[in-house]
């Protein structure tokens, strides 16, 4: 009997210890956290997970407080953020559609946990796929979109909102702000320069940020003055290091320097000293900067890489690998004095990424993957972003913070960018250290997204499900 009595204590006190236990979703145990604002590690740690945040970090030993749904235990692997693309595209015409979806699990297999999508022709499906990524019905990254971005008249780009006048910028403002975009984006195909200042100003009055594509006869001081948020791709910073910036600006605004003498010029008049003060004022004024090397330099060295037979190309929907086409045809037109400018112009372009980040500009990761940019792969494409970035002069620290601190800071979203209580649950589990080597970033053991774990064998099986979906 006494026995008896004593066995039914020992239950009741261990369930009423359990159920004191605090119920939780997930437990992440053992894993090397590493902090990307400051490179530190921390380990013996567990990372507790409710819903789609981090509710705290505490030591291994008091993990038994919690009683979680699910554990998994990442000894001897490397915790970081989920990493973030700044810049692609989702595009390519309502027949594309589903193949742009596909994408979705393909940043997700590759620890793409963001987007920010720069704007194409599909804004509809995407701010659609952005809300439902958001309420948890659709499986993806978190999205943010400029939807349609603000052009000229008339210009190359599918889908834009088209502008010549101070009213029209308005109403195109006005029918962005219904749309609920998270930024706005405005291109320099046909807009006149002085409506795209105008625009940028109007744009910032009503609390939006902005990047854009800066037209050739605007000067990077002008653009800063005007309250531009970000520059998309590396190339305007070259120019904005020129020693005498206005005066190739006015060149090309009268029509006395264009075509390939633009670029030879600005690589002729490229100035260290100057450089560094230009992007010390854009620092000053707030600025970002998204490189995209990735693009660059793929169809920099098309000469050279052969990608018919990327392994990769069975990730991506034959719709969308037929829009690759226009920038191989151009290219391949180059005689060998333009391809050997290719190369010089690129190199050049990529040597200013040290220069900005000395000068304090934030950079932002993003890749210009999409439709149209060949070989430029969703997914993967950001990785090799970072290893670029690093091969041109960034440390892997200072490259992972492009991606995961820069980037939400950029937004405004201060609930992303570490592994601390009250962020996002946004992770990112590695086997290696990449600190080390920019390049373990791709060696992925498991993505937390939104607060779900997907280990290895669910991502393998997300990627050969998107093989399938693209046969």
């Amino acid at each position: 009997m006494k026995r008896l009595f004593t066995t039914i204590l020992l239950l009741w006190t261990g369930s009423i210890a359990f159920a004191q236990r605090t119920q939780v979703d997930l437990m992440i145990t053992d894993g090397n956290i590493i902090d990307v604002k400051n490179g530190k590690v921390s380990s013996g740690k567990a990372i507790i997970i409710r819903n789609d945040s981090i509710l705290t970090i505490i030591d291994l030993k008091k993990a038994a407080r919690y009683n979680a749904r699910q554990q998994y235990n990442a000894a001897g692997k490397f915790i970081i953020p989920g990493l973030w693309d700044m810049h692609m595209h989702f595009g390519g015409g309502d027949s594309l559609i589903r193949e742009n979806k596909n994408l979705l699990p393909l940043f997700l297999a590759h620890g793409i946990t963001t987007v920010r999508d720069a704007s194409a022709d599909l804004s509809n499906s995407v701010l659609q796929w952005r809300d439902e990524i958001s309420k948890g019905t659709l499986q993806g990254p978190t999205i943010f979109t400029s939807g349609p971005k603000i052009e000229g008249y008339q210009s190359i780009w599918l889908g834009d909102i088209e502008v010549g006048t101070t009213e029209e910028v308005k109403l195109a403002l006005d029918s962005l702000q219904k749309l609920k975009v998270d930024f706005v984006k405005i291109t320099d195909n046909t807009l006149k320069p002085a409506l795209f200042l105008e625009a940028v100003k109007m744009a910032r009055a009503r609390g939006f940020k902005v990047s854009a594509h800066i037209p050739s006869s605007l000067t990077m001081n002008q653009v800063a003055d005007a309250g531009l948020s970000a520059v998309e791709h590396i190339g305007y910073a070259l120019k904005a290091g020129t020693k005498d910036e206005q005066q190739i600006s006015d060149e090309i605004s009268s029509g006395t320097l264009k075509g390939a003498a633009v670029n030879q010029k600005i690589i002729a008049d490229f100035d260290e000293a100057t450089a560094l003060k230009a992007y010390r004022n854009m620092t000053r004024h707030g600025m970002s900067l998204t490189p995209t090397l990735s693009i660059s330099r793929t169809i920099a060295y098309l000469d050279q890489d052969d990608h018919k037979n990327d392994p990769y190309l069975q990730y991506i929907g034959k719709g969308i690998r037929k829009t690759y086409i226009w920038r191989i045809e151009r290219a391949a037109k180059d005689n060998p004095a333009a391809i050997e400018f290719r190369h010089q112009l690129f190199e050049k372009s990529a040597s200013v990424l040290p220069l900005l980040q000395k000068a304090g500009v934030k950079i932002l990761a993003g890749t210009d993957a999409g439709y149209l940019n060949s070989f430029d792969y969703p997914g993967i494409g950001l990785h090799q972003e970072l290893e670029l970035f690093v091969k041109y002069g960034l440390t892997p620290l200072q490259a992972l913070q492009a991606s995961v601190i820069n980037s939400p800071e950029f937004l405004n979203q201060k609930n992303y960018g570490s592994i601390t209580a009250g962020k996002k649950a946004d992770i990112l589990v590695l086997d290696e250290n990449p600190l080390q080597h920019i390049s373990a970033t791709q060696k992925i053991n498991a993505v937390i997204a939104k607060g779900q774990i997907l280990d290895r064998k669910k991502l393998d099986r997300m990627l050969e499900d998107i093989k399938a979906m693209n046969q």
